[in-house]
């Protein structure tokens, strides 16, 4: 397998722009403000939608820019290594589901809709926890021209906001996916939930009672699509999460003092901040070199990559969170503490769509098989 990385100049100048702008409305400020927030960012996500981000894998013909996903990567980076709450991830990956398996006419009618700023959801985790996306216990039954609707979904991010959510069920004991319109869902079946990331807007929905017409399931039902999309957002996410957990240690190393010398002189504290440094890189071409995969449209390599990426990075980011609470002493552990953000980050990020142990359970047999 080619280990080829490809870094475009659409990349570059998006990681530049993005960075920026995430630095400006994303501080730690912010951050903390907004944490008990009841709505998203309402001028933020408007300023995001001008800047084209929202069609930056949406094909040209329906409105966006047709420059993949793998161009998305830089901007996701950036969020994460802001810490920005955002509903972005949930409306790229909504995107890329309609461009896979929506038909013409579901094509034709969201995806211009999502490039103009209206908020995609996906709703594919069960109370189960199981991280395979086509083993799903929620159920539709078709009754004439309509679908009802059974079973319970958590982890919908922003679902209160969303215009509508891509909801997994089994029709005729058959994995499919169908679209719900928002205002198809009663409020009593949306519950807030309470999450380790607390920049998270995460909502359980109740699938009970909701019926949709059943030209709202979508034509396909590629679940290999919709894993390798939120693998490489939350690979991303996971690789800016680690360039602010590094920017957070060196500063408060290089400012805390004990015995007159600043804490960040002694081994112990040097060595695993190193380990975080090379971790961060090899995340990054773990990263980057999913990315050129999925581009190249290679799809065996590209999955190897994107479970290389995020068994990596869960295992990283997690280690460089929890080094940034415990290098913080005795205030690390406090809500006061900028460190305990990225730590929370990074436990949600690590268990989302499978933590390390699953991924290298799954990357075993491909890579012996390669060997062979």
């Amino acid at each position: 397998m080619s280990n080829q990385i490809m870094f475009s100049d659409e990349q570059a100048m998006l990681l530049d722009t993005a960075a920026e702008f995430c630095r400006k409305h994303s501080p730690i400020e912010t951050v903390r403000a907004r944490l008990d927030a009841d709505q998203i960012d309402a001028a933020t996500w408007q300023e995001i939608t001008e800047l084209g981000w929202l069609g930056i894998n949406v094909p040209e013909e329906f409105g966006g820019l047709g420059l993949g996903l793998s161009c998305v990567v830089p901007v996701a980076e950036s969020m994460g290594r802001y810490l920005m709450g955002s509903p972005y991830s949930g409306a790229i990956i909504a995107s890329e589901c309609l461009a896979t398996s929506g038909s013409r006419e579901q094509k034709e009618e969201w995806l211009p809709k999502i490039v103009s700023g209206a908020i995609g959801s996906m709703a594919l985790t069960e109370t189960n926890g199981n991280w395979i996306l086509d083993e799903i216990e929620a159920q539709a039954v078709v009754r004439a021209d309509m679908l009802e609707l059974s079973g319970t979904k958590c982890f919908v991010t922003d679902a209160d906001a969303a215009k509508f959510c891509i909801v997994s069920v089994n029709v005729e004991a058959k994995a499919r996916l169908a679209l719900v319109k928002r205002e198809q869902i009663p409020d009593g079946n949306l519950h807030r939930e309470i999450v380790i990331d607390e920049t998270r807007r995460s909502y359980q929905l109740d699938l009970d009672g909701i019926t949709v017409p059943v030209d709202q399931l979508l034509e396909g039902s590629d679940f290999q699509a919709i894993e390798f999309a939120s693998l490489l957002l939350l690979s991303a996410e996971i690789t800016g999460g680690l360039v602010g957990s590094i920017h957070t240690i060196v500063e408060y190393l290089n400012t805390r003092r004990a015995f007159d010398k600043v804490i960040g002189s002694y081994q112990a504290l040097k060595h695993p901040t190193v380990k975080i440094l090379l971790d961060l890189e090899a995340m990054r071409s773990h990263l980057y070199h999913a990315a050129t995969r999925l581009a190249e449209g290679k799809t065996d390599e590209a999955e190897v990559a994107l479970r290389m990426a995020k068994a990596h990075g869960s295992a990283a980011f997690a280690f460089a969170g929890d080094r940034g609470v415990q290098f913080h002493g005795g205030f690390g552990f406090t809500y006061e503490c900028d460190a305990q953000l990225y730590l929370r980050r990074a436990l949600w990020c690590q268990y989302q769509f499978g933590d390390e142990a699953y991924h290298r359970h799954l990357l075993e047999p491909m890579l012996l098989d390669q060997a062979g």
